[in-house]
């Protein structure tokens, strides 16, 4: 493929444009997610024509998708007679009514979004032009969608709005029940999607809020339920402590994402809390709760469809991310093993990330680092094993 498949389409002669998020992320530089949402005046037909590997992913916002690498763009087909009757197609926030000629590289600005997204841009969004953006709600749009494109808008676009402002937002949504499930590719693309950006929790908070956690992550759900000891945790419960997790991941390098192994494994590493029975005394209150954990991180990852890959890396990453803290007082013999994976790098930084949330420092962290450096550097001598004896 020599260009990317939005031009190819206007290539061969059909309208397409950036739409919703892709439109308004190209407008503000950035870089582009993970997921690229094309308007085409094409079908189906002619789309399958176009690319071979065209799947269908019968999710309610896009007729067909295309995956490319790492991207996967999802194509709309519907007829489209020029820029100005774009303003027919209806998003569940107005907001979300931009586009991108894919041709021309001209904006549509139907709704009179470029004042936002000035704010934005500028880092400098209020709570009035929060107010103003969760106004444009659509009322006829389905309240699942409405859900889960307004948990992005705060993610993407407003990630220091507090608890307090975000929930406002969910009520002033209304309190209409859910309405159509959303599908499965749905549900994975939105976790992605609010995994990719630095600060998700306004985006979490926002669906927990309108219930839609409860209703469709209930695992997720049941952290919320679950206090922790302020003695480990002043954050707060497992959910609050969750959410704090992952702030602490580190940005990104020049073209790259957020480590998906590592947000999902920060975001399930505690999955087992509510599972597991506070038998271990006050010391020990979640004993087993990793293990447990384990298992309904690979339940939850196995409904939404993920890839069984991925699913392994970060079921590694939930049942040992207690191991980390025990390096530096555990005898080799039962660490050598965990510490050879290639995931072992992953999972001392997902301990980073547990142990910076907690507020108790990082001199933990910083002990089980220097351990796990000394096992490294004697594994390579060939004069000394593993721990470090002469041979």
């Amino acid at each position: 493929m020599l260009q990317t498949p939005e031009k190819e389409i206007a290539a061969a002669g059909f309208p397409a444009y950036l739409h919703g998020f892709s439109a308004l992320d190209s407008c503000l530089g950035r870089k582009a997610a993970n997921a690229v949402h094309v308007l085409c005046g094409a079908d189906v037909a002619d789309l399958a024509r176009l690319f071979e590997e065209l799947r269908f992913p019968g999710a309610a916002f896009a007729d067909a998708a295309l995956d490319v690498g790492e991207k996967t763009w999802y194509f709309r087909c519907e007829e489209i007679d020029g820029g100005h009757s774009l303003h027919k197609h209806r998003a569940s926030f107005g907001f979300l009514e931009f586009y991108r000629d894919c041709k021309t590289r001209s904006f549509h600005d139907p709704n009179g979004v470029y004042p936002v997204l000035r704010e934005i841009k500028a880092e400098a969004p209020t709570r009035e032009t929060l107010r103003r953006v969760m106004q444009s709600c659509d009322p006829g749009s389905d309240p699942s969608r409405a859900a889960m494109d307004g948990a992005m808008i705060l993610a993407r676009y407003f990630p220091e709005t507090g608890i307090r402002e975000t929930n406002a937002a969910a009520r002033s949504l209304g309190r209409e029940a859910l309405g159509v499930p959303p599908g499965t590719e749905e549900q994975r693309l939105l976790l992605k999607e609010l995994l990719c950006v630095p600060s998700p929790s306004p985006g979490f908070e926002f669906l927990k809020s309108r219930g839609f956690i409860a209703e469709h992550w209930p695992e997720l759900a049941a952290m919320d339920d679950v206090d922790h000891s302020k003695e480990f945790h002043p954050e707060g419960n497992v959910w609050k402590h969750t959410m704090e997790t992952l702030r602490y991941r580190k940005a990104p390098g020049h073209g790259a994402g957020f480590d998906l192994r590592l947000s999902l494994g920060l975001l399930l590493h505690d999955v087992g809390k509510p599972l597991s029975q506070p038998s271990g005394g006050p010391r020990r209150p979640f004993d087993g709760h990793a293990e447990l954990g384990e298992r309904q991180a690979r339940r939850f990852m196995e409904k939404l469809g993920f890839d069984s890959g991925l699913t392994r890396d970060v079921c590694y990453l939930v049942r040992n991310h207690m191991l980390p803290a025990a390096l530096p007082r555990l005898p080799l013999f039962r660490t050598a093993e965990k510490m050879a994976s290639p995931l072992f790098p992953l999972l001392m930084e997902l301990y980073r990330c547990d142990e910076s949330s907690s507020f108790k420092g990082l001199d933990g962290y910083y002990k089980s680092s220097a351990a796990y450096r000394s096992y490294l550097k004697h594994r390579r001598n060939p004069y000394r094993s593993a721990d470090g004896k002469k041979l």
